[in-house]
């Protein structure tokens, strides 16, 4: 393959990478695609799926211990932790070798192998078999990002874990401490809580899920206190002194330091981009924080050198890569009409329990913005479907523009709310205006009833509160 000319070599075959490999072939271009470790890249192997089915093997732990309350009977509830891993690496594996045969089925050059950007149009690759070079007029940086590891907080894979280790743990933890409550501290704080480890969870800033609306996070905080999760907000983890089999966390809060021990800690304190050893700064690719600044269009300002996904920066999700690989090969294709990706029309979903799922401004922002806004709510004990699940607990806020009717943000909290978003994201993409949602007929008995009464509230025509 020395000296193999492609249309479109991406570099990264996570969410953001592959997909743009299979629109670009799609698109009729020759594309190869370069990736150094696991097709799929971070989400399927170890981030967004096997996390979810981790969380479903907690999620159906947590309904087997209601049994009684269906009229059902289970004795002797437990847990293999081993069982539940094996399961969860199973499913990242069926995935990503998904992701394999797509690449084969839209004709896509695979190359396994480090990545370098020696000049403007040149891929070297490094294999297991020697350099491989590859030329293209367009060069789509789709390397993600890793784990941010702070001075002193680092991951040794025994007793401070990063993600990777949270996923595969050597030992299930008694009593864990989370550093950082976004949507991955969050998510394996419920993990662990609800298999029974003793979990507490340090954030930095004064509320929990700190980019969520602020009394969906108030929401959070008393629901999973509830469950037992100690929750420290304003706090920070100064120093950790590590021994054979327990950690001794110094905690400030408040000015005051408090020691606190720990079998085990998972820092989840954000994310770093994988920008390091491509290249770029010799190309002149602007690199902010770790970050490949980009203009609306993923464009590096450098000619055919493009950047989606988690190293192009915020939001860091995979929805948003893959949208952006799709909206590059379009643009490098020559389609017309191609639409920037718009950070505030994205979706972000946390699978914690209860669920939290976000879209839009929250009521602060809004206002911020100069909005007069109209702002609906309605609890899930208000909804047939819910009392009928068992899952009265929860509520859907949605936040308006008083003046145009525009819906501005929709925020949620509760049973299955990260599939009912994509509700509130198609109404926003179409424009929809509290009109057209109002006299939208939703189906009954469904969870989806919450979203039209919470309209419904904020134009004071609620039927059911």
């Amino acid at each position: 393959m020395a000296g193999e000319t492609f249309d479109v070599v991406v570099i990264g075959a996570g969410p953001g990478g592959y997909v743009a490999a299979i629109r670009a072939s799609q698109l009729g271009l020759k594309v190869a695609i370069v990736e150094r470790e696991h097709m799929g890249g971070i989400c399927l192997n170890w981030g967004c799926i096997p996390t979810k089915a981790m969380l479903r093997s907690a999620e159906v732990f947590h309904l087997m211990h209601r049994a009684k309350e269906f009229g059902l009977k289970a004795d002797g509830i437990g847990y293999d932790i081993d069982a539940v891993v094996k399961r969860s690496r199973g499913v990242a594996k069926q995935l990503s070798s998904g992701v394999a045969h797509l690449m084969k089925k839209n004709k896509v050059t695979v190359v396994m192998g480090e990545a370098t950007i020696p000049a403007k149009g040149k891929v070297s690759v490094k294999t297991d078999k020697g350099t491989e070079e590859l030329s293209a007029k367009n060069i789509i940086l789709a390397t993600g990002a890793r784990a941010r590891e702070l001075p002193g907080l680092e991951g040794d894979g025994k007793r401070v874990w990063t993600y990777k280790t949270a996923l595969t743990p050597p030992h299930m933890p008694k009593k864990l401490l989370v550093i950082g409550s976004g949507a991955i501290g969050i998510e394996f704080a419920s993990f662990y809580n609800t298999l029974g480890t003793e979990t507490t969870v340090v954030e930095v800033m004064d509320r929990i899920l700190p980019v969520e609306d602020a009394e969906i996070s108030a929401f959070a905080k008393k629901s999973f206190e509830k469950q037992g999760m100690k929750i420290l907000q304003k706090a920070m983890v100064k120093q950790l002194d590590r021994g054979a089999d327990t950690v001794t966390a110094h905690i400030e809060v408040g000015g005051k330091v408090e020691k606190h021990e720990f079998d085990t800690v998972i820092s989840a304190v954000g994310i770093v981009g994988n920008t390091e050893g491509l290249g770029l700064e010799k190309l002149g690719v602007k690199i902010d924080r770790t970050h490949v600044v980009t203009d609306a269009y993923c464009r590096t300002g450098v000619e055919g050198l493009y950047a989606i996904g988690d190293i192009a920066g915020a939001p860091w999700l995979a929805h948003k890569a893959s949208h952006e690989g799709v909206m590059v090969a379009e643009l490098i294709s020559g389609k017309n009409n191609v639409h920037p990706v718009k950070p505030e029309s994205i979706a972000g979903c946390t699978y914690c329990h209860p669920q939290v799922a976000s879209v839009g401004l929250t009521e602060a922002k809004a206002k911020e913005k100069g909005h007069q806004v109209k702002v609906g709510r309605f609890p899930f004990i208000g909804n047939g479907k819910a009392i009928a699940l068992g899952e009265p607990e929860g509520m859907i806020k949605t936040v308006f523009d008083a003046k145009t009717g525009e819906l501005l943000g929709a925020h949620m909290i509760g049973a299955e709310v990260t599939e009912l978003i994509q509700g509130y994201v198609v109404g926003q993409k179409l424009e929809t205006t509290e009109e057209d949602l109002m006299e939208t007929v939703f189906p009954h008995p469904t969870l989806s009833e919450m979203m039209h009464e919470s309209v419904l509230d904020a134009f004071d025509r609620v039927i059911h509160i």
